[in-house]
């Protein structure tokens, strides 16, 4: 019985034998073999991966934000020094329109 996932052959699936499957096998493994290295050579030169300019330049943009630190220390020990002394001021519309602005790329 052969069953075919996806484009899976039979020749392309790794399988164990118990050691009386071999021996009893031996005979018609000769064409097996041929056929299974003819299939994964076939599958070999079809697979390809070509990365388009957009996925490079991502790519390149992914190297380069993992070089900055996660967090902004000058800036962290700003705003805790303006938040002891007092002199932090919210801005209630700035804040209220960058929440409106989450809640838009979130729900839409």
């Amino acid at each position: 019985m052969s069953v075919d996932f996806n484009g899976i052959g039979p020749g392309q699936v790794n399988t164990q034998k118990t050691t009386a499957d071999k021996s009893s096998a031996t005979q018609s493994t000769q064409p097996s073999t041929a056929e299974q290295a003819k299939t994964q050579a076939q599958g070999a030169r079809g697979e390809n991966v070509n990365l388009s300019s957009q996925a490079k330049n991502l790519k390149q943009l992914e190297q380069k934000l993992g070089s900055y630190p996660e967090m902004d220390d000058d800036r962290i020990e700003q705003i805790r020094s303006a938040l002891e002394s007092g002199s932090y001021k919210v801005d209630a519309e700035k804040l209220a329109q960058k929440m409106l602005e989450m809640d838009e790329s979130i729900f839409g």
